[in-house]
């Protein structure tokens, strides 16, 4: 899901890839830029098929449509709108251009790491046990530094760990997601990556 909100500057270029085991997939990214940022965020509803695939949904309409809050208001907006789902896990990272910072946050196991334009890991995201929707733990976001060019990578549990080996940082967000998938999608449960490039503060 991306919101087609009309951006003057963006200050990310994006791709994702990804595969359902059923007809509809449990995994679900969202993309929304605000002004003087962007919000990135890889939703994994419990399970899979279509309950999995309600409660992914439901919590990328409500990140969707308020992308420029905090990231631990937006979470807890989802554990909110949750309730009555069978739950996710989620993380969200929030890209703003003035300070040149992404803040993240992430509730269960949706890695989320941050490399340089040389694909050198430089920082990953901490998350919490719980389930959005279910039980919610403590929330302690992080912000992380990011420079023109670094990369930030997302994926579900159905892509295998070691995502990064062989890791070539120099194709679109696009080739970068879908070379993650085809190498490390595990084919025994939905499968998810979401890449997203900093461009940098406009000049």
């Amino acid at each position: 899901m991306t919101s087609t909100a009309a951006i003057e500057h963006p200050v990310i270029a994006w791709g994702w890839a990804g595969q359902a085991l059923e007809v509809e997939s449990g995994d679900l990214h969202v993309v929304a830029p605000f002004e003087g940022g962007a919000l990135v965020a890889l939703i994994d509803g419990l399970g899979h098929g279509p309950e999995a695939a309600s409660a992914a949904l439901a919590a990328a309409a409500v990140l969707g449509a308020h992308a420029g809050e905090p990231v631990g208001v937006l979470v807890q907006r989802c554990h909110d709108a949750l309730r009555k789902t069978r739950g996710a896990v989620l993380s969200v990272a929030s890209f703003r251009a003035c300070d040149s910072s992404v803040t993240w946050l992430g509730v269960g196991n949706v890695d989320a790491i941050v490399v340089d334009g040389r694909g050198n890991r430089r920082a990953a995201i901490c998350s919490r046990g719980g389930v959005v929707g279910y039980q919610l733990p403590a929330l302690c976001s992080a912000t992380v530094e990011v420079y023109s060019g670094d990369v930030l990578v997302m994926v579900t549990d159905g892509i295998h760990s070691g995502f990064l080996a062989g890791l070539a940082c120099d194709g679109s967000p696009q080739a970068i997601a879908e070379s993650i998938l085809d190498r490390f999608a595990k084919g025994s449960d939905d499968a998810h990556v979401v890449v997203a490039r900093y461009l940098g503060a406009p000049s």
